[in-house]
């Protein structure tokens, strides 16, 4: 796979979490995508939740032999077959162009995953870099880096995640409609919210202050009163179902509490504002901004990192006070991202973040289209379908479950075959080289 800068495209063996919130076996995208990559087997009752593209090195790739090369490039192939894509890059750190050199050193500033969400993942929030640089010093077990960790979720399926704090007037009919948060939080902190006047001049600070004060006694509450108060709500709703049809969150809240019985969490759902995406539809995340993704398949994309700061709907560690604080306790709805069309073939997602962006190809069979050569490196997924890609005077074939490093500076040519080929591109956000 020779590129026209004459540094190879380079085939990679993706890594796999089986986190306990993965879906099961053949029903996971993730799952499919691990046989097509690895040749591994799937298991039946295993969860496979996350396809890990990069080098962080909590789940790094791994160069693959290319078949049918000149016999010297084998033999040198043959010794690499075992090479880190990280290690790899050090090596030749021009492939991720000077530019990327220059801001981020030599190694890939994004991570690119596909996810399939079996059940909630945890109320969570990921560091800012001065937050994640203070806690992987003091907690370097926990906080596995440095750096931070905004991220972007693209829909494959229907993907539903909890995301930022609702708006002040959904906040006191929260407190006005679930008694059990009043009985946690206490009527001063409750009465704290309602008084706010939404037409004063700093009804956004107060609002910001209040909604901490109520969200952190919330989250501190004990294990004791938390169950009570989580008991005491279940009964109501199942009460009330029979006699009116109950909210998305009201039911949202009782799938939750069969996930994660007199879990903090189930509560603190009703704070934060419940996001369907359709395929083709993203999300993005900044630094402490709070979110928990619920169910479906996605892409998602980060800057290098796996910084997570967890309060609530897990079995992990869970650092309440850290969260607590570290957030930023805006309030609205978030962005929701259609992408950009490039061509009738490309459809682009831009976050407001330098590390990565993410492009979304859907080619009909028998269709080409190019990706120009660009300052930054790129990993490409083959996610359904088969077809050529072409850099130079070099052509190969790409099936589903491939996946493709590509140096800066490399001009691509995919076709499909026989057959609709879709593919997933990360790279480094083209805002960056633009200087927007």
């Amino acid at each position: 796979m020779a590129g026209v800068n004459g540094e190879k495209l380079k085939r990679l063996r993706a890594w796999v979490q089986n986190y306990e919130w993965g879906r099961s076996g053949a029903e996971a995208e993730v799952a499919r995508l691990l046989a097509l990559n690895t040749g591994a087997e799937i298991e039946p009752n295993k969860p496979y939740a996350e396809f890990w593209m990069g080098t962080h090195e909590s789940g790094p790739n791994v160069l693959v032999e290319e078949e049918g090369e000149e016999e010297e490039e084998e033999e040198e192939e043959k010794e690499q077959q075992d090479v880190g894509l990280k290690e790899w890059i050090e090596k030749n750190p021009k492939v991720l162009g000077h530019k990327v050199l220059e801001k981020w050193g030599s190694d890939l500033p994004f991570l690119f995953k596909v996810l399939s969400v079996g059940k909630a993942l945890s109320i969570q929030a990921h560091p800012d870099k001065e937050l994640a640089k203070e806690l992987h010093k003091m907690k370097p077990n926990l906080y596995k880096d440095a750096n931070h960790k905004p991220e972007m979720a693209l829909a494959i399926t229907e993907f539903r995640a909890l995301c930022g704090f609702i708006t002040l007037q959904e906040l006191k009919e929260v407190l006005e409609d679930v008694p059990e948060i009043v009985e946690l939080v206490g009527t001063v902190s409750a009465k704290q919210v309602m008084d706010i006047d939404e037409r004063g001049g700093d009804t956004a600070d107060k609002a910001k202050t209040a909604l901490r004060s109520v969200f952190t006694q919330l989250m501190s509450a004990s294990k004791e009163m938390t169950t009570k108060a989580i008991s005491k709500l279940k009964s109501r709703l199942l009460l009330q179902s029979q006699l009116r049809s109950l909210t998305e969150k009201e039911e949202l809240v009782l799938q939750l509490e069969k996930q994660y019985p007199g879990d903090i969490g189930v509560l603190s759902a009703f704070f934060f504002n419940y996001v369907k995406l359709k395929p083709g539809e993203a999300l993005y995340l900044a630094a402490n901004e709070p979110h928990a993704y619920l169910s479906g398949d996605c892409v998602e994309c980060m800057a290098t990192s796996d910084n997570v700061v967890r309060a609530g709907l897990t079995p992990k560690h869970r650092d309440i006070q850290t969260l607590c604080s570290m957030l930023t306790y805006n309030q609205g709805y978030p962005e929701i991202l259609s992408g950009l069309a490039l061509s009738p073939y490309i459809t682009r997602y831009l976050p407001p973040f330098d590390e990565f962006e993410v492009d979304r190809c859907v080619l009909p069979k028998g269709s080409s289209v190019v990706f120009p050569a660009v300052p930054g490196p790129s990993i490409f997924l083959a996610f359904v379908g088969e077809g050529t890609m072409k850099t130079g005077c070099w052509e190969g074939i790409v099936t589903e479950g491939d996946v493709v490093f590509e140096p800066a500076n490399t001009e691509l040519v995919i076709t499909a075959a026989t057959s609709e080929l879709q593919l997933y591109r990360a790279g480094i956000n083209s805002r960056f080289f633009h200087g927007l």
